[in-house]
């Protein structure tokens, strides 16, 4: 756990006790801060109690007696409307940011790697993290992936934090100095909680002011977001430290794939490195472009190529991403909950063929976006969820659908169907958020593993 010092004999508000709100005012106590500590939610309040934090209800407190307020990032501070508190903190002066920024002001001699993007956060992220560990370089990685920042280890100058940062919480860092920015992608999402897309592109452009002056820049160039983003920074910062990156799209002077082939064209050497497309925990050109950002955060840190294709090699993958359940008589189960939208979802099809794809939950947008152009690799949707009718509505030119309404249903049937056109792949990969029938999607893709587990079939 981190220690947080630079608040000691100072008053510090907590809003929102999930595991980072918590893991927070852990590391403000032991530091010697006085913690104002509260959730809106009743039970999430009890169990701050069973574990001796104390409560202070700030809605009936001032406010201009703290000094900073840590605010858990799914609460909004501006769209799609503020919460009441932030509002508070701002007429008190207090400043607002959240736990990975108190990280950063209690350690200023560490490497950090802050990674964002639309997609693929989480596969960069614990990549890195593996190339580096396998490379023993001390190595923490946490944030918006994994391990709350405030409970990684502390580290000296000679070790580095891999940081998975959310749009919500580049907003909320303003003290953290990155030595490796990465950006894989944008794409639509959580427009709401920033007010429509630019806003949402704003918001991930943050990365870019929290860098240091000899800091390298790792940038996808597979959407015209992150192009026109990368082409205002070489404007403004030359093109001496700046990496692009793909998956699927040649770079030249980058880092990209070709045929699922890795290759380095940072100095026109074209130096095959690995091929990508016979590790099967990075199936798929989306994975390719993790693969890519992983290899040019390696590099810039002057780990040997070898090295990197060994890593890649030993890779475990992710739960919820992709992620290999079972495979039995030519059926394959695929749990892929963590795929919330629609671009995330079409990655995932284009990776399989004949598919009983279970699909649905809170659908954040107004069309089938990314989805159309690949459905011709469904054999039949099963739909879950409160916004089934309007999938439904949506598929039904294109592909046979069943509403199903929950996910057990939808296995059911979809594991009958899928024994009768083998070899198949049943796919959850929802395009949707799990919140109308989930507590988030971890509960989603184990709720799937469980159900297939029940189904008593042994892996062949």
């Amino acid at each position: 756990m981190i220690t947080v010092t630079s608040y000691t004999n100072k008053s510090v508000g907590v809003l929102g006790l999930g595991r980072s709100g918590l893991s927070a005012v852990r590391a403000l106590e032991a530091g010697g801060s006085d913690v104002w500590a509260w959730d809106d939610i009743e039970e999430k309040r009890e169990s701050a109690l069973l574990l001796g934090i104390k409560l202070t209800n700030l809605y009936r407190s001032d406010l201009s007696m703290i000094d900073v307020l840590i605010l858990s990032p799914g609460i909004p501070d501006q769209y799609p409307e503020p919460h009441p508190l932030t509002l508070k903190a701002r007429e008190a002066g207090c400043e607002i940011i959240c736990d990975i920024d108190l990280l950063a002001r209690e350690n200023n001699v560490s490497r950090f790697i802050g990674i964002s993007g639309t997609n693929g956060k989480s596969t960069t992220t614990s990549l890195i993290g593996h190339i580096l560990s396998s490379a023993d370089h001390q190595v923490e990685v946490g944030g918006n992936f994994g391990i709350p920042a405030l409970d990684l280890q502390p580290l000296d100058g000679d070790g580095t934090y891999v940081l998975e940062l959310s749009s919500y919480q580049l907003e909320r860092i303003p003290s953290i100095e990155l030595d490796i920015a990465v950006l894989l992608n944008i794409s639509p999402d959580h427009l709401e909680r920033h007010g429509g897309m630019q806003g949402y592109v704003s918001a991930k452009k943050i990365l870019f002011d929290r860098i240091r002056k000899s800091s390298k820049i790792i940038i996808g160039m597979e959407d015209n977001h992150c192009r026109s983003i990368c082409l205002e920074l070489m404007l403004d910062l030359g093109v001496e430290n700046i990496i692009p990156i793909a998956g699927s799209t040649r770079v030249p002077g980058g880092i990209y794939v070709d045929n699922g082939i890795l290759i380095d064209d940072l100095k026109n050497t074209k130096a095959e490195i690995i091929d990508l497309s016979k590790i099967p925990r990075l199936p798929g050109q989306h994975n390719w472009q993790n693969a890519a950002a992983a290899y040019a955060i390696a590099r810039s840190l002057d780990i040997k190529s070898p090295k990197i294709a060994d890593t890649f090699k030993t890779y475990e993958g992710l739960a919820h991403r992709q992620e290999l359940i079972l495979s039995s008589g030519g059926v394959s189960f695929i749990n892929d909950s963590k795929a919330t939208n629609t671009d995330s979802t079409a990655k995932a099809l284009v990776c399989y063929e004949n598919i009983h794809w279970i699909v649905g939950g809170q659908f954040k947008e107004e069309s089938l976006g990314a989805l159309q152009p690949v459905l011709n690799r469904v054999a039949h949707a099963y739909l879950i969820g409160r916004k089934l009718d309007k999938l439904g509505n949506l598929l039904d030119p294109f592909v046979s659908v069943s509403r199903c309404g929950d996910l057990a249903s939808a296995l059911d049937i979809a594991f009958n169907n899928a024994c009768l056109t083998k070899p198949s792949t049943i796919l959850l990969s929802p395009a949707c958020a799990s919140f109308d029938q989930f507590k988030n999607f971890e509960e989603r893709g184990n709720t799937f593993r469980h159900l297939i587990n029940n189904l008593g079939i042994i892996s062949t």
